[in-house]
């Protein structure tokens, strides 16, 4: 790092920091904090979706996959988000949409309460709350891993920095400053891909190396389909990442729920879709390639670390760590922001109803000391329990624990083929899905990977719909939750999401 490097990345945080600050303006009720007040612009949600889907881990653990065996890590992660993606666009985003401005709710599971009940809304809250906690001490983790690669920065300083400048502009700015500081992460990091990506086609001879190189790298690196990956595996992500990309993680149904209309946020979705399926492959190529610019490393996860320094120029490569940042901190954000939001909105009231009754200044005050002491405990996380094996081991272990269960009855929740699945559906799937992914990590030995992630999904599924059929729980006012999310009846092309947002009076009856 060159004191030009330093001054790029120094820059960076200054124009985070700043944008923050002034989307403190915009900020004037709870509503505004947690999703906006519904007015971002469909094109400015969707890049936020997409920035807030991955993180540094991508440059890290999957840099490691991609050394080791090529073109599979974009075909069974960045394909398969992009096409669950696009599903969700036409299923699930609208009606996110919908829900937000027909019942005025800011939190993904506010709706719980009336769908199912208050416990099935408590148990799902606690478990979300407490793996996110730990995903983003991973992410701290990763970053951190990237700086000290360039800067011999110390593991605890750097997640400290990072926190700290992460801070700096989302508990001031609340979305607002998230997804504007996405925007303008998604410019940065846009430079310094494209940076790298040429950087690499230089190395390499040309642009026909895009096709050339791939004789030159070890065999199978070619293949869509290596290594570890398998047909099954591929599917299996394929189901997993269209729940957790739609809602599933609950920060991404946000950005559904502050586009302006139902028809907004499915612009947003699909223009997401779009950038997952192209946009991956750019940032990959120097991955892919990085066997024949720096052959025999011991460690692969530090490939890119050693890619940038191969390839770039002094003041690219603070450009480039810039860019690793803005990952980072786009996807720590907004799980910040969604966390704190259902922190606020829908665990707090209950341990302490007074909670309820705070006027909106105090509400706002509430979130941003809610948001600071989340970041600071994912923070003590990481620094306590850093280390590169702690990375990739947090991210797919206990999402594949998790994510699968809490997010079967938060999403098809929504849906109206699933009505008859009640709080009995949600509570029993919920706790099998996690038992199933206790046994098949630690009960059994040599359980395929594909197995480990998909089999709580889909016991949860299983559970969740036998049970609707089995021992249905219909109930009237539930039905008409789930009935009102659907598109507009008038037909005007006006759709429903355009309705003014309700004012929090909604969210009261919801919770």
């Amino acid at each position: 790092m060159s004191a030009v490097d330093w001054a790029v990345l120094g820059a960076y945080f200054f124009v985070m920091v700043g944008i923050g600050i002034w989307s403190k303006s915009r900020i004037k009720s709870v509503q505004d904090f947690f999703t906006g007040g519904g007015r971002v612009p469909w094109w400015l949600a969707g890049i936020s979706h997409h920035m807030s889907g991955y993180s540094a881990v991508m440059f890290v653990a999957f840099a490691s996959v991609a050394y080791s065996y090529g073109l599979t890590v974009y075909v069974w992660w960045a394909m398969t988000i992009g096409i669950g993606v696009g599903i969700g666009a036409f299923v699930f985003a609208p009606r996110w949409n919908r829900l937000c401005a027909r019942y005025g709710v800011a939190s993904p599971l506010e709706y719980l309460a009336r769908r199912y009940n208050l416990p099935t809304q408590q148990v799902l809250a606690y478990s979300g709350v407490l793996l996110k906690v730990v995903d983003i001490a991973a992410k701290w983790v990763a970053i951190s891993v990237l700086l000290k690669g360039f800067t011999n920065v110390p593991l605890g300083w750097g997640i400290f920095i990072t926190g700290v400048g992460t801070l700096a502009y989302v508990a001031v700015g609340g979305l607002w400053a998230d997804v504007l500081t996405d925007f303008g992460q998604f410019v940065i990091q846009a430079v310094a891909g494209v940076a790298m990506f040429v950087g690499t086609l230089l190395w390499l001879g040309g642009v026909d190396s895009l096709w050339t190189m791939w004789d030159r790298l070890p065999e199978g690196h070619s293949d869509p389909i290596a290594g570890p990956v398998t047909t099954t595996l591929v599917l299996t992500f394929l189901l997993v990442k269209t729940f957790e990309y739609n809602g599933g993680m609950w920060n991404l149904a946000q950005r559904y729920m502050s586009a302006p209309s139902g028809s907004a946020a499915r612009r947003s979705a699909l223009l997401s879709s779009a950038l997952w399926l192209v946009w991956p492959f750019i940032l990959f190529l120097p991955m892919f390639a990085a066997p024949l610019i720096v052959p025999g490393l011991s460690n692969p996860e530090e490939s890119y670390v050693r890619l940038v320094q191969a390839l770039m120029p002094p003041g690219l490569i603070g450009l480039v760590l810039a860019g690793f940042f803005s990952h980072t901190m786009a996807m720590v954000a907004s799980d910040t922001n969604v966390i704190t939001a259902v922190v606020t909105r829908d665990i707090a009231p209950v341990l302490v109803p007074k909670v309820r009754r705070l006027t909106q200044r105090a509400q706002l005050a509430f979130a941003r000391v809610t948001t600071v002491l989340f970041v600071a405990v994912s923070m003590t996380i990481a620094i306590v329990t850093g280390g590169q094996g702690f990375v990739l081991k947090v991210v797919v272990d206990l999402v594949a624990a998790t994510m699968g269960p809490i997010s079967i009855p938060l999403m098809l929740g929504l849906l109206p083929w699933f009505k008859r699945s009640g709080p009995l559906a949600s509570i029993v799937s919920w706790a099998g899905g996690i038992a199933v992914w206790a046994v098949a990590k630690w009960g059994f030995a040599d359980v395929p990977q594909a197995a480990v992630v998909g089999l709580p999904l889909l016991t949860s599924l299983v559970l969740y719909v036998g049970l609707g059929l089995v021992r249905p729980e219909g109930d009237p006012e539930r039905d008409a939750l789930v009935d009102s999310l659907g598109a507009s009846p008038t037909g005007s092309g006006a759709d429903a999401g355009e309705e003014e947002r309700g004012a929090g009076e909604h969210g009261e009856v919801l919770a």
